[in-house]
């Protein structure tokens, strides 16, 4: 028997790699790229470690060339989401009873694996299903990745670790049981690593899971389970069912045996599973666990003292990388009077040097959004700023469909701050701006809080140390993840723990402690040493 007690350090984060011309990562992501394109990947359900192919297949098309076809998916029914359910139940006993170490190397194997021998697979599947540039991929599918999976195994030694104190003649402990069922993950199609996280995180405190990927996600999300299998993870304990997300969703809510739910998504999905769950409380052994990261309409806030280049800088990036399409893009700003004609000017210049086009064009900073839908809901907002007398497109405002999903990096002037794409979120390259007068800073702050029912990120600019403080103290609740001096993306792993609250989620930290806890279920143990043989207490006497 292994009595080892293992702590494990915390891990650096994974290095992300340049892709400079001439480099050995250019070489292999191009190769990688290639391969992945001259074939058509089928896609089956994996349910108890068996492929299913229904034969109800869909289509998965490349998001900047929606004529070619990446990969054909078979489509769950009813039976195969049972099937799933009761895979991961019988998985469920022998994966909660194996040691944490062990679960541990199985979460650090697959982070060998991403890092060295399908870097460059998982990265390519990324980029041309998903829209991502080569720098976006790397930091999203690999680097990101990994970073959950070391971090949590470390994450996780500390929770097992964390006991409480004995008197004499005691003995307390807590163990953490996994939860008592099964773990419904829900998955956005923008993060390869999110997908990855929301399985594997309960994963590795002992949980069994069902996944549901998104349909534009697939083909990452298969190499995924792929992966898991090489790196020794048991079958039934993550069952893969691609499909319609109400079918799976109304079997899965409404069986006993749910434990718990992880989604990253929109509010509006989210709150119709809350709904669902509150619904059938009566029917479920326990209580379910529900976290969720959801919407967001994130800021940049300009003080009159902010460096016009930085805050420009951080529209660009912040708003146009992936296409607008993170939790955290920027979405809104608000640039005092005295800065906008600078900021203006400099935008307005990087735009003009900024070009789009394919994944596998590198000069390329801007890709397609991901798919038809998405790219009508951006034409409707880029639509309604031309013809509305509060907003003036200042720059792009046009969009292209006929070979992929473009829409131009877009900068709308809302003449009112509650306009409508100041409050509503888009998921696009879409970024609007309020000019404020510089003598209104703490009325706008209080505006800006106010605006929106989301609260995931957000960025403060200021030099003056005294206008940053007041900001971060009238914001404080506006935004999960607060960036001075910088864009509001780009959260790492072990330094910014990621989640919002209000209408962005639960706020449970991805990539810290905090989510890992949620998967858990303590029990407090005590055994004592001399119990006692008489329910009499000292003070039970009639003697004075």
């Amino acid at each position: 028997m292994n009595n080892t007690i293992f702590s494990f350090p915390k891990p650096e984060n994974e290095p992300v790699k340049g892709y400079n011309p001439g480099s050995p990562e250019r070489k292999e992501i191009r190769k990688a790229l290639d391969e992945l394109y001259a074939v058509v990947t089928d896609i089956p359900a994996i349910i108890g470690g068996r492929e299913v192919r229904t034969g109800n297949t869909g289509r998965v098309v490349m998001p900047t060339e929606n004529s070619h076809l990446l990969a054909t998916y078979h489509k769950v029914g009813e039976q195969e989401v049972r099937d799933a359910i009761d895979a991961a139940m019988k998985a469920h006993e022998q994966w909660a009873n194996t040691p944490w170490i062990d679960r541990a190397s199985v979460m650090l194997k697959i982070a060998t694996l991403i890092e060295g021998k399908y870097r460059y697979l998982i990265n390519a599947a990324t980029m041309l299903g998903q829209g991502k540039t080569t720098m976006q991929a790397e930091i999203d599918s690999a680097c990101e990745l990994i970073d959950f999976l070391r971090y949590n195994v470390h994450y996780a030694s500390q929770i097992y670790s964390d006991q409480p104190c004995s008197d004499k003649g005691t003995l307390n402990y807590v163990t953490y049981r996994p939860l008592e069922g099964f773990v419904f993950a829900i998955t956005p199609f923008n993060f390869t690593s999110i997908a990855s996280n929301l399985c594997l995180s309960p994963v590795l405190m002992g949980n069994v899971c069902i996944w549901k990927p998104s349909t534009t996600a697939l083909l990452s999300n298969y190499i995924l389970m792929k992966i898991y299998k090489e790196a020794g993870l048991p079958d039934g304990v993550v069952n893969f069912l691609p499909g319609s997300g109400a079918l799976i969703g109304n079997i899965a809510f409404a069986d006993r045996n749910l434990a718990g739910v992880h989604f990253t998504g929109s509010t509006g999905t989210f709150n119709s599973f809350w709904k669902a769950i509150g619904d059938n409380i009566a029917n479920y052994r326990t209580y379910p666990k529900i976290v969720g990261e959801t919407g967001g309409k994130d800021f940049i806030f300009a003080h009159a003292s902010a460096c016009p280049e930085q805050v420009a800088t951080a529209i660009v990036r912040g708003a146009f990388e992936f296409q607008g399409q993170k939790c955290s893009a920027a979405s809104r700003a608000y640039i005092p009077t005295s800065l906008w004609p600078k900021v203006k000017e400099i935008v307005g210049r990087m735009l003009a040097e900024i070009k789009m086009g394919d994944v596998r064009d590198f000069s390329a900073f801007v890709n397609a959004v991901i798919d038809e839908a998405s790219f009508d809901n951006c034409m409707r907002y880029l639509e309604h700023a031309k013809q509305s007398p509060d907003a003036e497109i200042v720059f792009g405002g046009n969009g292209d469909k006929s070979q992929g999903w473009f829409i131009e990096p877009t900068v709308i002037l809302a003449k009112k701050p509650d306009y409508k794409s100041m409050c509503e979120e888009i998921f696009g390259p879409i970024i609007t701006i309020y000019v404020y007068d510089d003598n209104r800073y703490e009325e706008t702050l209080h505006l800006c809080d106010q605006t929106s029912p989301y609260a995931l990120t957000g960025a403060i600019f200021a030099t003056c140390r005294q206008a940053l403080r007041q900001a971060a103290d009238i914001l404080k609740y506006a935004a999960g993840n607060i960036y001075y001096n910088d864009k509001p993306t780009g959260a790492v792993v072990g330094q910014q723990p990621f989640g919002g609250a209000r209408a962005s989620g639960t706020n449970d930290k991805a990539g810290s402690y905090l989510n890992l806890i949620r998967w858990t279920s303590p029990q407090a143990i005590k055994e004592t040493f001399n119990p006692a043989s008489d329910y009499k207490y000292p003070f039970i006497s009639s003697a004075e």
